[in-house]
């Protein structure tokens, strides 16, 4: 009986995109999608201006051990930092991506809609508020 719970999956996946389209309207899908846009920009804003800043860390003259370690240390500190904004790109591009394909409010462990306030507070949600708990819970 597959097809049968593969035909109730595909009902209840269409049910919740129905009623997440009712809660985000196209107004309330652009104005989140001109916030992911926002953040985007501001990332890769931030990584080019870090990345500019790892340049010039050590091009000031003879250095003794002393300030050459911390200006290692202050390199790996900035590196690491510009990996946490790469995840942070992919997590917005993963948002607008689903914003293009309509799954965008739709939670991937359950499949039912996001709640608007979520969604505003943390536009790059992919889960409801009840999976991201429980899925938290088995984390810990």
């Amino acid at each position: 009986m597959p097809q049968g719970s593969n035909w109730r999956k595909e009902r209840l996946l269409a049910k919740a995109a129905s009623e997440q389209k009712k809660e985000l309207d196209k107004k309330t899908l652009q104005r989140l999608r001109k916030i992911l846009l926002k953040e985007r920009e501001e990332i890769i804003g931030g990584v080019k201006q870090i990345y500019e800043s790892s340049k010039e860390i050590g091009q000031d003259g003879i250095q003794d051990i002393g300030d050459e370690a911390a200006n290692i240390y202050n390199k790996q500190i900035l590196l690491s930092l510009n990996e946490n904004e790469r995840m942070r790109l992919q997590e917005v591009d993963e948002a607008l991506d689903r914003i293009a394909n309509g799954t965008y409010g739709i939670c991937e462990e359950c499949e039912g809609p996001i709640g608007l306030k979520r969604l505003e507070a943390r536009p790059v949600a992919k889960y409801c508020v009840p999976c991201k708990t429980k899925l938290e819970k088995v984390k810990l």
